[in-house]
C-alpha cells in the first residue's frame, strides 16, 4: 500500500516574514497527516481516546530541504515506518508538486489512561500497516 495522502494549501497565517512556512508550522502538518491517516485506517484519534489510549509524541525530527509559501499546495504522505513495543513510529514527507521539501518522523509513546506506558496494541500496528511506503 502506498503511503497516506492528503493536500493542504498554505494560508498566510503559516507564514513569516519572508512569506515562507514557519519552520515549526511542519510539526503541526506532521499531526495533521498522522491525524487523517489514523482516521482513514479506521481510527480516529478520538476513538482510541475513548478506547484509553493516548499516542503523546515522545521524539520528532524534520530534515528541511526547501521552502513552501503562501498559497502553495502541499501533499502531505504519511507512513507507517514501525511499532516496537510502546512506541509507533510514523513518517511524514511534504511536497510541493514534485518537489520534496520536508521529511521527518515522530516517534509516539502508547500510554493509558492511568498515564502508564503500554504496548502498542495489535489492531493499530494492523491498521497503520494499510499505509507503508
Amino acid at each position: 500500500m502506498p503511503a497516506h495522502e492528503m493536500t493542504y494549501r498554505v494560508p498566510y497565517a503559516d507564514t513569516d516574514q519572508m512569506d515562507v512556512v514557519y519552520y515549526a508550522n511542519y510539526l503541526v502538518y506532521f499531526e495533521r497527516s498522522r491525524t487523517e491517516m489514523l482516521r482513514d485506517a479506521g481510527f480516529p484519534y478520538s476513538g482510541l481516546e475513548q478506547q484509553g489510549y493516548f499516542l503523546p509524541v515522545a521524539e520528532a525530527v524534520c530534515k528541511y530541504r526547501a521552502s513552501a509559501t503562501y498559497d502553495d499546495l502541499l501533499t502531505f504522505r504519511s507512513y507507517f515506518k514501525e511499532a516496537r513495543g510502546v512506541r509507533l513510529t510514523i513518517a511524514t514527507e511534504v511536497w510541493n508538486n514534485d518537489k520534496l521539501l520536508v521529511e521527518g518522523y515522530v516517534v509516539l509513546a502508547c500510554v493509558g489512561a492511568d498515564k502508564k506506558l503500554i504496548r502498542v496494541p495489535s489492531f493499530l500496528v494492523d491498521a497503520c500497516k494499510t499505509y507503508i511506503k
